[in-house]
């Protein structure tokens, strides 16, 4: 059996040569990667936090991920419904989330390190959240650096972004570069688990699932194409000429400037009327 830092680092090279995966399915019986995304789960907060079945992190061992395994080979694992709590927003509103079993958060980080280790090396260089390493410091650092001569920015915002991303595009994304049946249908499980609010089961018919481990590289996954539309087609698209239009009347100002120098420094010649003086006037409050 492969370590985990083996299987990872082969999908990186594959993900950053751009060729598909036909066997990762496989890689959900190596107990290494267990034991590593175990490591890196379980001092969470909300390890002990239980979901709809009362587990958590307390009482894990060898044979627990033995059991997951054997599930897994066989395609009898079956993903549960997230148990849904709202918490409060400095806005006053409430935002859902979802409280899924230590089995599913164990197996979920699993499916995170597969797939963020495969699709890391593809995105774009511009995209810094909920990505390793990376972060809103880093995306302030790389605009005070660049984007030096921006005088004006535009925002956007996904609305319910984790709660409205379309299963089948998310699937159909995934199966481009994913040749594996079986894969694929675990995520489908996963993302129609549904949820349970006041012990009544609902079914989730769109999005990611809130408080997953799996969904931030999920959403990274299908946000990657707007970066490639706005970065291969918007951008050339509208990008014209090699230097900015000008300002009309900063123009006229600025030329005005000019003539004024070649007549001898910051004097105007008052024989010329109010024009000059008022282009005087413009000038100190441009320039001072």
């Amino acid at each position: 059996m492969q370590s985990a830092e083996t299987v990872l680092g082969v999908l990186r090279e594959r993900g950053r040569r751009g060729l598909p995966l036909r066997e990762l399915y496989r890689q959900l019986f190596n107990p290494q990667l267990y034991l590593l995304a175990y490591g890196r789960i379980y001092a969470n907060k909300g390890a002990m936090t239980p979901g709809v079945t009362g587990e958590t992190v307390d009482g894990m061992s060898i044979g627990k991920i033995e059991a997951i395994i054997e599930a897994l080979r066989f395609e009898r694992y079956r993903w549960s419904p997230v148990k849904r709590i709202h918490i409060p927003k400095k806005n006053g509103k409430t935002r859902p989330l979802g409280l899924p079993p230590w089995s599913d958060k164990l197996v979920g980080e699993v499916v995170r390190l597969l797939l963020e280790a495969y699709y890391e090396p593809m995105f774009s260089d511009l995209s810094h959240g909920f990505r390793p390493g990376r972060g809103c410091h880093t995306a302030l650092r790389k605009v005070g650096e660049t984007w030096t001569g921006t005088t004006w920015f535009i925002e956007g915002d996904v609305a319910d972004c984790f709660g409205s991303f379309d299963h089948e595009i998310m699937l159909s994304t995934l199966a481009e570069r994913i040749h594996d049946g079986r894969f694929l249908r675990l995520m489908r499980n996963m993302l129609m688990a549904g949820y349970l609010e006041d012990w009544v089961w609902n079914a989730t018919l769109s999005g990611v699932p809130q408080g997953g481990v799996v969904s931030p590289i999920l959403s990274n996954i299908y946000l990657h194409r707007l970066d490639d539309f706005v970065e291969k087609i918007l951008i050339p698209q509208y990008t014209r000429g090699r230097i900015r239009r000008q300002d009309t009347a900063y123009a006229r100002v600025r030329a005005a400037r000019d003539r004024a120098h070649k007549r001898g420094g910051r004097g105007f010649p008052h024989k010329r009327g109010h024009r000059f003086q008022a282009a005087e006037f413009r000038l100190s409050v441009v320039f001072s």
